[in-house]
C-alpha cells in the first residue's frame, strides 16, 4: 500500500469512528520524524481508544504494523506510531494545550 493510500485509509477510519476535526499534515521535507501526522479529537476515554483500536486494526489489515504506541491507559492523548506515520489523538483539552496543529503549521495539509 503506498503511503497517501494509508493515509487515506487512517483518515477514513477515524471519520468512520467519527472523529473529530480530523486534519493531516504533510511532513515530508521539514521533518526527519515522519511523513505524515493524523490528528483528530474524541470525546472522552472510550471515543479515543475506540479510534485508536479500529485504526490499528485497519492498518494491519493493509499490511502496516504498528512500531509503538502511548497514552492508551490514560486517553488523553494516544499516539500510535506507524512510522512513516504518526497518528494523535486527543482529548479537546489536551489538543488545545499543544496545538500540534500550530506547531507544525509550516507543514503542507492535506484535505
Amino acid at each position: 500500500m503506498e503511503i497517501l493510500e494509508a493515509v487515506e485509509l487512517v483518515r477514513q477510519v477515524l471519520d468512520d469512528k467519527m472523529g473529530e476535526d480530523i486534519k493531516v499534515l504533510d511532513l515530508r521535507g521539514i521533518s526527519n520524524i515522519t511523513d505524515f501526522f493524523v490528528i483528530a479529537s474524541g470525546n472522552n476515554v472510550n471515543h479515543l481508544r475506540a479510534m485508536a483500536d479500529e485504526t490499528e486494526q485497519k492498518l494491519f489489515k493493509a499490511g502496516i504494523k504498528l512500531h509503538h504506541s502511548e497514552g492508551y491507559n490514560s486517553a488523553t492523548w494516544i499516539l500510535l506510531d506507524f512510522g512513516n506515520i504518526l497518528v494523535h489523538l486527543f482529548n479537546k483539552e489536551e489538543r488545545g494545550f499543544y496545538s500540534l496543529d500550530h506547531v507544525w503549521s509550516d507543514a503542507k495539509r492535506l484535505d
